[in-house]
C-alpha cells in the first residue's frame, strides 16, 4: 500500500465492550458466509463429472463458488489487499481514507448541516420541554448550578489585577475623559428627580444625622468651642453649644420626619436646576468636566477600582464557592425556571424558537468549519487501523453482500444450466 502522504496517529487499540461485541458479530456472520463458499466447493467436487439431476447440483455449486469469491473479493477489497496481493483498485479505505473523510463531510453538510433542517429537528425535538423535565429530575439543578459555579469562581480567578488595573487605566479612563458626561449625568439627576427616587437616601441621610447628632453632643460642643472667640467666657460656650445642638437635632428630627419639609422642597429644587444646567447651561457643563478630569486624573481612581474589584471578587468567588445563600437561591430560580417551562407555553415557544435560531445560524455561519473536523479528523487517522473499525461496525452486514452472492450466483448458474439443456 502506498505510504500515507498526512501525519497519522493510530486510534485506540484497546476495544470497547461495543466493539467487542461487533467483533464477535462480524466472526460469527464471516464463518457463515465463508461455510457456505466451503460447503459449495465440496459439493462441487463431489458432483463433478455427474449426470443427470447431480449435474444440476454441480453447476449450481459451481456458480455459486463463482458468486461467493467474487463477492468476498469485492468485500475485502474494501478494507485490505485480498490475500495480501497488491492488486490494483484494492484496500480502498486505508488508501482513499482521505478522500472518503471528505466526501462524508460534504455529505454531512450538504445534508445535515442546513440551517432549515436543524432548525425543523429542534423545533421537532422540543428543547424547552426536554430541558424542564431535566432541570426537574432530582438533583439536577443543583447539579448545574454547581457545575456553573465552579466555572463562574474559575473564571473569576483568571482575571487577575493587573488585567482589571489596565482596563481601568487604558480603557475606561480615556473613555470616559474623551465623553461629556454633563448631559448624561443631567438626564439622569432630572429622571431621579422626577421619580423620587433619591426620597429613600435622603430619608437615610436624615436619619442617620439625626442619630449621629443625638449621640455625639459632645463633639458638637468641642467644634463649637473651637469656633468661638478666644475672649468669650465658657459658660456662654457651653450655652451657645447645648442650643446650637438642640436646634440642629429638632431641625434634622423636622426633615426626617416631613416629607413636605421646606429644606427637602429646596434640596430637590437644587437638584432640578442642576439636572437642567447639566444639560443646558455651558458653563455648568464646562465646570462638571472640569470636575470629572480631576477626579480621573487622581491616581487613587485605578487603585479604588482595583480594591474594588478585589473585594467583589472575593465575595462572589466565596458565594460561588460555599453551599451558601447564593447558590441555594439558584438552585431554586433554576427549578422554578423549569416549571415555567412547563406551564407557560409562551415562554416554552420562545426557548424553541431561540434555540432554533442559534443554531441555525451557527450551522449558516460556521458549518462548513464545524464540518472540517471530519475531513480532518479522517485525515489524521492510521488507514489500517481505520479499515479495521469501519469494518466492526459495518463488515457484518457486509457479509450478507457475500451470502447473496453465493445464494444468487448458485440460482444463476441452475437457470443458465436447465436453459442450456433445454435448448
Amino acid at each position: 500500500m502506498p505510504a500515507e502522504t498526512t501525519t497519522s496517529f493510530a486510534m485506540p487499540a484497546e476495544l470497547s465492550g461495543k466493539d467487542l461485541e461487533r467483533r464477535r458479530s462480524l466472526r460469527r456472520m464471516r464463518g457463515v458466509a465463508t461455510s457456505l463458499l466451503v460447503i459449495a466447493a465440496i459439493v462441487f467436487v463431489l458432483t463433478r463429472d455427474a449426470h443427470g439431476w447431480l449435474a444440476y447440483v454441480n453447476a449450481t455449486s459451481e456458480a455459486a463458488m463463482v458468486g461467493a469469491i467474487a463477492d468476498w473479493f469485492a468485500v475485502t477489497a474494501l478494507f485490505r489487499h485480498p490475500l495480501r496481493i497488491p492488486i490494483p483498485h484494492t484496500a480502498i479505505i486505508p488508501r482513499r481514507k482521505e478522500s472518503l473523510g471528505e466526501s462524508l463531510q460534504d455529505f454531512v453538510v450538504d445534508n445535515f448541516l442546513q440551517p432549515e433542517v436543524v432548525r425543523e429537528r429542534l423545533m421537532a425535538v422540543g428543547v424547552a420541554d426536554h430541558a424542564a423535565s431535566w432541570l426537574l429530575e432530582p438533583g439536577h439543578a443543583e447539579r448545574l448550578v454547581h457545575a456553573g459555579s465552579r466555572i463562574a469562581a474559575h473564571g473569576l480567578d483568571r482575571i487577575s489585577d493587573d488585567d482589571v488595573e489596565a482596563l481601568v487605566r487604558d480603557v475606561m479612563v480615556p473613555k470616559l475623559s474623551a465623553e461629556p458626561m454633563g448631559p448624561a449625568v443631567g438626564q439622569m439627576i432630572a429622571e431621579i428627580v422626577r421619580d423620587g427616587a433619591h426620597t429613600g437616601l435622603v430619608d437615610l441621610v436624615a436619619e442617620e444625622l439625626h442619630r449621629w447628632l443625638v449621640s455625639n453632643r459632645a463633639e458638637v460642643a468641642q467644634i463649637v468651642e473651637q469656633r468661638a472667640p478666644w475672649w468669650t467666657p465658657q459658660w456662654v460656650d457651653d450655652r451657645v453649644a447645648a442650643r446650637l445642638h438642640l436646634e440642629a437635632v429638632r431641625w434634622v428630627a423636622e426633615i426626617r420626619d416631613d416629607p413636605e419639609h421646606r429644606a427637602r422642597a429646596a434640596f430637590d429644587h437644587w437638584l432640578g436646576q442642576l439636572a437642567r444646567d447639566l444639560q443646558d447651561d455651558p458653563a455648568t457643563r464646562e465646570r462638571a468636566d472640569r470636575l470629572k478630569e480631576r477626579v480621573l486624573n487622581q491616581p487613587q481612581v485605578v487603585a479604588t477600582a482595583v480594591s474594588l474589584w478585589t473585594s467583589l471578587k472575593g465575595a462572589l468567588t466565596e458565594a460561588l464557592v460555599e453551599d451558601g445563600l447564593l447558590r441555594r437561591r439558584a438552585v431554586e430560580e433554576v427549578e422554578a425556571l423549569g416549571r415555567r417551562l412547563q406551564t407557560d407555553a409562551r415562554l416554552a415557544a420562545r426557548v424553541d424558537d431561540l434555540a432554533a435560531d442559534v443554531a441555525s445560524y451557527a450551522v449558516e455561519r460556521h458549518g462548513d468549519e464545524l464540518a472540517t473536523v471530519i475531513s480532518a479528523t479522517v485525515a489524521r487517522w492510521d488507514g489500517v487501523e481505520t479499515a479495521q473499525r469501519i469494518e466492526l461496525h459495518v463488515g457484518r452486514d457486509l457479509q450478507f453482500i457475500r451470502i447473496n452472492g453465493t445464494v444468487v450466483g448458485g440460482l444463476a448458474g441452475l437457470v443458465i444450466h436447465t436453459l442450456s439443456h433445454l435448448g
